[in-house]
């Protein structure tokens, strides 16, 4: 019995890094491809900002309806209904006849964005709690993966000059497939943990301090801020900005994810040896840098460079902050890693604000971005928090409402 629950355990979790390398693919192939979306439907800077910013928000839409669903169903079943919508939305969206086809498109990939998103990482704690140790940051290296891939098939799609209907349908083919056919492997709900109720989650927020956690947020904000404007607007400035071509234009976002993968697999080490205050220091520091290398580049190629070194240094961050918010919750519930990502989300519809504001000039917001980088900076040191009593090193991440 003990072999058959743990040959089940392996195939939930091999479905679950299928289901994060499904997503990696859909949410790059599309940004990649911005500025072709934009020519095709003749958007002004003004009014893409706006359909990039709408995103991130209806993706916070989809992410709680996400998460009313899953108590009941579980969130395999939600995964896999919303991840094939995701792949369908990037092909109507490729597809569009007209403007008011696109708005509603790209609304529908937000929503289920937010939908795959929840359901997902809750895939994955459930992983990581059967297997008893950290994982996460092994699927989300599986995501950046993926994006390379999909930034490189981009550049491709671009260099031949094919059409955005036939450029996203490919991959969302390839992805549709692999859905399917892993979706069924995904962890049942009774192979999930049982979440608290709501009154117990809200007895137990109490004793969960929020000045700390304060102090973590504003600097996963200022992260999410540049990494939002690098994913959504790198192939715009490199193309728009910089005179790139179209096959140049979605490296830019490639070598942000590559550096940022290859960083993460060696944080650890880093943490365990120096501390988590001083790897976050160092990643603010050099994720400026790199920004404002970019903001300041004369040309594609050193712009690329930059988003490189930005992808070295912010990669840091988030995993740090999770651990960091795991010395604030005696509780073992997630609370304090479920408000850390609230911070998460206001740092990306914000870093979709400043980008877009900025976008017939998008190195002014590679220029705050580094800016805010000081943040990150200053505020390092909260990363290695006065742990409160009884609260343990590394929870696992809950993907619940913030109480």
């Amino acid at each position: 019995m003990a072999a058959d629950i743990d040959q089940r355990t392996r195939r939930g979790r091999r479905a679950a890094y299928a289901a994060f390398g499904v997503q990696g693919l859909s949410f790059a192939a599309l940004v990649t491809r911005i500025p072709e979306i934009q020519k095709a439907h003749n958007l002004s800077d003004a009014t893409l900002a706006l359909v990039l910013l709408a995103v991130p928000v209806v993706a916070g839409l989809g992410s709680v309806l996400a998460g009313s669903l899953m108590p009941r169903h579980g969130s395999g079943p939600v995964l896999r209904i919303a991840q094939p919508l995701v792949l369908l939305s990037i092909v109507a969206i490729g597809i569009a006849p007209g403007d008011l086809a696109l708005y509603g498109s790209t609304a529908l990939f937000g929503l289920f964005v937010g939908a795959v998103d929840a359901s997902m990482n809750a895939q994955a704690v459930t992983a990581e709690t059967r297997y008893g140790k950290s994982l996460l940051t092994g699927f989300h290296a599986v995501w950046s993966a993926a994006g390379i891939i999909a930034g490189l098939w981009s550049a491709l799609a671009n260099k031949i000059d094919m059409g955005l209907g036939t450029g996203f349908a490919i991959p969302a083919a390839i992805g549709l497939v692999v859905s399917v056919w892993t979706g069924r492997r995904l962890y049942p709900k009774a192979m999930e943990a049982t979440g608290p109720s709501d009154e117990q989650l809200k007895a137990a927020a109490k004793r969960v301090p929020w000045k700390p956690i304060i102090i973590i947020g504003a600097a996963v904000t200022c992260m999410y801020i540049a990494d939002s404007a690098t994913s959504s607007y790198s192939a715009k400035y490199l193309k728009d900005d910089l005179h790139a071509s179209g096959f140049v234009a979605p490296l830019g976002y490639v070598a942000y994810q590559v550096f940022m993968m290859l960083s993460r697999t060696g944080a650890d080490l880093l943490v365990r040896a120096r501390g988590a205050a001083k790897v976050v220091a160092a990643g603010g520091l050099i994720g400026g840098v790199g920004l404002l290398t970019a903001a300041a580049a004369p040309n594609p190629a050193v712009a690329i460079a930059g988003f490189a070194v930005a992808g070295l240094g912010l990669s840091v961050v988030v995993p740090t902050s999770f651990s960091a918010a795991g010395r604030l919750d005696p509780t073992g519930l997630g609370i304090a890693v479920s408000r850390v990502n609230v911070f998460n989300y206001a740092g990306f519809v914000l870093g979709a604000v400043v980008a877009g504001a900025a976008a017939s000039n998008l190195w002014i917001a590679y220029a705050i971005g580094a800016a805010l980088c000081l943040v990150v900076l200053v505020t390092a040191r909260g990363f290695e928090p006065t742990p409160v009593a009884g609260a343990g090193p590394n929870p696992a991440v809950a993907e619940r409402p913030v109480v």
